[in-house]
């Protein structure tokens, strides 16, 4: 970081503030004089600190409990951060529902909400769905607009880091979307847009399947298949976010879709038809020869699609979720099939997390902002280069 010396008066300020706040967060109640061991700050300097904290909202003096002031006197002042003093939302913007998680400053989930929207909803109508949600969440809990400090957001497509959408072939109207943009309009806050896959990534890597791995793939298993990975514990997006996009693969080949590999008629299955794929898989299970024969060619597809990022990036570990995570048949043959393909094959697991996978992801990627703001925090799984749409 460089010497700090008292020309830098309130660079040096900024980072004591932030140093004594993460170790409010960190620690249940403490006093000034375990803020003092912690931190390894003066008295003086950790006691101006809080009291500046105190004034902002972000602090505040627990009480003391009866019994302790009756056995001691006078008990020694006690702190707590105040997760209550703001809010953070997490979006997940789909093909077929909008959905938002609503948490504190520590990430706590509050309440959630969703509704459904047409897979053909043009982009106006999508994000006018975004706005009934969040309203609905926000009036349903009592918490203003103007308690939030961050919100992140993840759908399908490539994302820029603006927040444009690049490229999305599954939301009408969606490629070349300022989404970043469009969301700010309704918030007085930083707007962050995150791919899906990315966003279920950082999410079981947070509270799901992978919280114990930092080389992680996940995918999100469909017709248009994605993935996101974690490479020592960082999100990986690539040059310009275009990372995972294995659902691409089959065109270095030009070999059939996914959406044709597994149609049983020879017409291709809708990409975004979730009860078509899931009759196919049905129809497998009870002894079908089409459909079997057709469920094997999509699970050999998904198989070199995921091996070709596990070759790449030699995860310890590959989440399956999406639609496929519901599916019975799917995770053996991956396994089986990786095992043939992979130098080091890879632990293959179901997300924890299901259908809240990619908004837990985007609310981590708002938490995660806040806490590089309040607490001066370097290499965040999510952080990005540029600045957050604002």
């Amino acid at each position: 970081m460089g010497r700090l010396t008292g020309g830098d008066p309130s660079l040096l300020r900024r980072i004591n503030s932030a140093v004594v706040l993460h170790a409010l967060r960190a620690a249940d109640s403490p006093t000034l004089t375990d803020l003092v061991q912690v931190t390894g700050l003066s008295r003086p300097t950790v006691e101006g600190v809080v009291e500046g904290l105190i004034e902002t909202g972000l602090v505040v003096e627990v009480p003391a409990e009866e019994g302790e002031t009756r056995r001691q006197g006078r008990p020694a002042r006690r702190f707590r951060f105040r997760t209550e003093a703001g809010h953070l939302l997490g979006i997940e913007i789909g093909p077929h529902r909008v959905a938002a998680l609503l948490s504190d400053l520590g990430g706590r989930v509050l309440d959630t909400a969703q509704r459904p929207v047409d897979e053909t909803a043009p982009a106006d109508e999508r994000l006018e769905r975004v706005r009934a949600v969040v309203a609905d969440l926000l009036r349903r809990t009592g918490v203003p607009r103007s308690s939030l400090r961050a919100v992140g957001a993840a759908g399908p497509g490539i994302v820029e880091s603006d927040g444009t959408v690049r490229l999305s072939t599954a939301l009408p109207g969606w490629t070349g979307l300022p989404l970043g943009e469009r969301l700010r309009r309704s918030f007085r806050c930083p707007v962050l847009v995150e791919n899906d896959a990315n966003a279920a990534a950082v999410a079981e890597h947070w509270q799901g399947a992978a919280t114990g791995s930092d080389d992680i793939v996940f995918v999100l298993a469909g017709l248009s298949p994605g993935a996101g990975s974690l490479i020592g514990g960082r999100l990986h997006r690539g040059f310009g976010g275009a990372a995972g996009e294995i659902g691409a693969l089959h065109l270095l080949g030009r070999e059939a879709t996914p959406e044709k590999l597994l149609s049983t008629t020879g017409e291709p299955l809708h990409p975004l038809d979730e009860a078509q794929v899931a009759a196919v898989f049905a129809a497998a299970r009870d002894g079908d020869t089409q459909a079997r024969e057709a469920v094997d060619r999509f699970i050999r597809r998904l198989v070199h699609d995921v091996a070709a990022l596990v070759l790449a990036l030699d995860p310890e570990l590959v989440v399956i979720g999406g639609w496929a995570a519901g599916l019975a048949g799917v995770l053996e043959p991956l396994r089986g099939e990786l095992a043939r393909y992979c130098l080091r094959p890879p632990q293959v697991v179901l997300s924890q997390l299901g259908e809240a996978a990619v908004a837990t992801g985007a609310l981590r990627l708002a938490l995660d902002h806040v806490e590089g703001e309040l607490f001066a925090v370097e290499g965040t799984v999510t952080g990005r280069r540029g600045t957050a749409a604002r």
